[in-house]
């Protein structure tokens, strides 16, 4: 298995995304790789660790996300391996809920996504983005 964290999806990832016609929830597992230190383009805070850089991007998305009817379902530290093998873990992992895919895409059109983005590009190195459709399910 290849894994390649990236920072945006390519095109035929996008298309697949949007074209789903369900109508539902997505249910968006977020797994996140800091770099070690900030990098925003105009040089500043290149002392900020990468997290603390993300973290001003995390905290004002969780808002436009609730804004837009969605929730922030769980967001914690990465802990190593239990079972299986990567050659390098990620640092967190996020669940955000989605009303729909057409959601994500409106919110990464307005103002104030274009304004906190720099900090989630300084501070990540990048991440797997997994959509999750249909039902919540919960085993018992």
């Amino acid at each position: 298995m290849r894994v390649f964290n990236a920072m945006e999806p390519n095109d035929d990832q996008l298309a697949a995304f949007l074209a789903r016609k369900d109508g539902g929830p997505v249910h968006m597992v977020n797994l996140l790789k800091f770099r070690e230190t900030a990098d925003y383009p105009d040089g500043r805070d290149a002392d900020l660790p990468g997290a603390e850089a993300y973290m001003r991007y995390g905290g004002p998305m969780t808002r436009l996300v609730e804004q837009a009817g969605g929730q922030l379902r769980f967001s914690a530290l990465s802990s190593p391996l239990l079972v299986g093998e990567v050659e390098d873990t990620w640092d967190m992992v996020a669940i955000m809920t989605y009303p729909s895919p057409a959601t994500l895409l409106e919110i990464s059109k307005t103002p104030e996504f274009r304004e906190i983005e720099v900090h989630r590009k300084a501070g990540l190195a990048g991440q797997l983005l997994i959509p999750c459709f249909g039902a919540e399910t919960y085993l018992a």
